[in-house]
């Protein structure tokens, strides 16, 4: 396998935000803003962005330049909608299970022909051709003066730290009889924002394990079965001794029989997980199959693996990864191996930009293509290069609610980088330099996903659940055998938490999280109300002390490799998710954190420092890379279970949740509660 450079989180710009800025300014030129509607109008708060500053302010754009715009729809019964999708997800309400058909969510909540007709006559009246239309939002095209007409502001050029970006120099208005009906305007202003993946590998590490057996001199089978070479330095004082090899890249049937699926007997048969990524992998079915049969699982039965995608619409491909095929065959090996009797889906988008994202989810939950719905990948709300734009996050929530009233769960991962602070972004293997504070990322903070934090699993000598520690590491340098002391670096890599500076606590939170850590914000500061807090639960997702083996077809050869991140502990959830629907008789559990909080007295908590390895107090073991590795014989001393800016605790914590998943967790599903 071709070893593939760690996916730094980074933002690039768009290619529209790329397009010749010369073109856009008009030197001396001041325009007023006109009217969008004779009878008044209604603005929409929020739809200018931090960047657009007095000071920072260019002058006005060229009123001949072209965009895109997208209006998103509030749909006929916004509130109506909000009600149902939690009267559906709550066990203490009588309408919970009775879940509505795509065409009924539709019929009831999306937005009427009559709301498309007087929404598309405005943008037209204004000058703008209108490009496409479903329930959803309405996709136009047209000048910047056609824009600036219909919604009532200026589009100027302001310096950012990531460049010159357009945006409305003042917030958005819409005529007040359509208020109603607009949910949020999105592509008048630019930003470099785009989603990134939650997963990397170590660019030196190569297939560690073949088959389902080990033979690998370089690391254990299970926690503490080998020392450490005597060629390793000596560990620092504090730190593990002896000092004990690092686990072999586990498998999915070593992580079915550690988070207890194994002894349920469940297989997820009669559910299907959706896979959402960009682009899509020529080899994937035929990576899965080789991979699990690699590993003793059964492939792919004929029509178990489906695929929707169209390379025809693909769209900047160059800034989002020609094809991100590693993350898709993590995720796809993942959710079949916790499950292998459902059947998987990709649907991949065209492209990493929110709105091509919001268009794979919504054909997910128009076409109730899947009972649940695994996402690898999220990206910062607050960033140097422009924050996430307001309307963009209204429509994810607006997809996640209707999922939600068709029985559709969603979950995310809770990103890479800790808590996103400068000393994160710093030292992180997969963080984002251009984050503006500490902050958790989206859409892993809606509170309508199940954000899925990571965990660093110990097998025990059976094969079977040692002990788990946060997601939280921090390595050496590559250091050569022999040497006297360990090579200096200290970059970090560990699980996304934190809470939410926006989304007020949901519901089912406020049942267990402790309102000290809800209304401490990542400011410091104190909230007035608690707030949504991530994780919601974890999984196995580390990167050097239990990584998790992928396989891939790269450059026509397939390969394996170690990966971490909480990408794996997405679509791992994902599987124990449709193992849960079928413990309960096929039922889908739906939008699941109501069910989560409820029983999450019977998850295994997750703590800083499990009774195993409490003798040291700092925790670690020695990563060796294997004979097919090009950096074969090097060490490096890995740090493990200190998730930086979020510490573990008893109980609800920011750093996994309520803990991870395990049998009795699972069968509890079958008793209905």
């Amino acid at each position: 396998m071709t070893n593939a450079v760690p996916r730094h989180r980074r933002r690039i710009a768009t290619a529209t935000t790329m397009t010749a800025v010369a073109a856009f300014v008009t030197a001396g030129v001041a325009l007023a803003a006109p009217s969008n509607a004779d009878s008044g109008s209604s603005t929409l708060a929020g739809s200018t962005p931090a960047y657009a500053t007095a000071s920072a302010d260019l002058g006005q754009t060229g009123t001949a330049a072209t965009l895109s715009v997208r209006v998103y729809l509030s749909g006929q019964d916004a509130a109506g909608l909000e009600a149902y999708a939690r009267a559906v997800s709550d066990p203490s309400s009588s309408t919970y299970k009775h879940y509505l058909s795509a065409a009924q969510v539709q019929s009831r909540f999306g937005a009427s022909q009559k709301q498309i007709d007087a929404v598309t006559a405005w943008l037209k009246k204004s000058g703008l051709n209108v490009a496409g239309t479903n329930t959803h939002w309405i996709d136009v095209t047209g000048t910047v003066a056609a824009a600036q007409k219909a919604f009532g502001t200026q589009l100027h050029n302001f310096a950012t730290s990531q460049g010159t970006l357009r945006a409305p120099q003042s917030d958005v208005k819409v005529p007040s009889d359509l208020a109603g009906v607009i949910l949020g305007v999105a592509g008048l202003s630019q930003t470099t924002t785009h989603a990134v993946t939650n997963s990397t590998k170590d660019p030196a590490t190569t297939t560690k394990k073949g088959g389902i057996s080990n033979n690998d001199p370089s690391c254990s089978d299970y926690y503490g079965q080998k020392p450490a070479p005597s060629s390793a330095p000596a560990v620092p004082s504090g730190y593990t001794t002896p000092a004990t090899l690092a686990q072999c890249s586990v498998v999915p049937s070593e992580l079915r029989k550690a988070y207890g699926v194994s002894s349920t007997g469940l297989t997820g048969k009669g559910a299907t997980i959706a896979i959402v990524n960009w682009y899509g992998s020529p080899t994937m079915e035929a990576d899965a199959n080789q991979y699990s049969v690699n590993h003793g699982d059964k492939p792919f039965a004929p029509g178990q693996y489906s695929e929707v995608n169209d390379p025809s619409q693909y769209t900047n491909q160059a800034l989002c990864g020609f094809g991100d095929y590693g993350e898709e065959s993590l995720d796809v090996d993942m959710a079949h191996g916790l499950a292998p009797d459902a059947k998987v889906i990709t649907v991949a988008a065209n492209s990493c930009f929110d709105s091509d994202l919001i268009a794979a989810e919504a054909k997910i939950v128009d076409n109730h293509l899947a009972d649940i719905v695994s996402n690898s990948w999220g990206e910062l709300q607050y960033t140097t290069g422009g924050d996430i734009d307001p309307a963009v996050t209204k429509a994810f929530d607006q997809i996640f609610m209707e999922g939600a009233a068709e029985g559709i769960a969603f979950d995310f991962s809770s990103g890479d980088c800790m808590n996103n602070d400068a000393y994160s972004i710093s030292k992180g293997l997969n963080c984002d330099p251009t984050s503006s504070r500490a902050q958790i990322e989206w859409p892993t903070g809606s509170s309508w996903v199940t954000s899925v934090g990571g965990t660093a699993l110990a097998l025990n000598k059976q094969g079977g659940y040692g002990f788990e520690a946060p997601m939280g590491d921090t390595r050496s340098g590559r250091t050569a055998p022999g040497s006297a002391s360990w090579t200096p670096a200290g970059d970090t890599f560990g699980g996304g938490g934190g809470v939410s500076e926006n989304e007020t606590q949901p519901w089912y939170q406020s049942w267990t999280v402790p309102n000290k850590l809800s209304t401490t914000l990542m400011s410091g500061a104190k909230a007035t109300q608690p707030m949504r807090t991530i994780p919601d639960i974890s999984l196995n997702g580390d990167l050097y002390f239990s990584s998790t083996l992928v396989g891939q077809t790269t450059n026509g050869v397939y390969g394996e490799a170690g990966y971490g991140g909480t990408s794996v502990s997405a679509p791992s959830w994902a599987g124990f998710l449709a193992d849960a629907q079928q413990a309960q008789w096929g039922v889908p559990v739906g939008f699941a954190n109501p069910a989560i909080y409820a029983r999450s007295w019977l998850a295994t908590d997750v703590v800083q420092t499990p009774k195993q390895i409490a003798t040291s107090p700092t925790h670690s073991v020695v990563f060796q890379y294997p004979a097919s590795s090009p950096a074969a014989g090097q060490y490096r001393l890995i740090q493990y279970g200190l998730d930086e800016g979020l510490p573990a605790a008893r109980g609800y914590d920011e750093a996994t949740g309520v803990g991870s998943p395990n049998a009795w967790f699972l069968r509890s599903f079958g008793f209905g509660f």
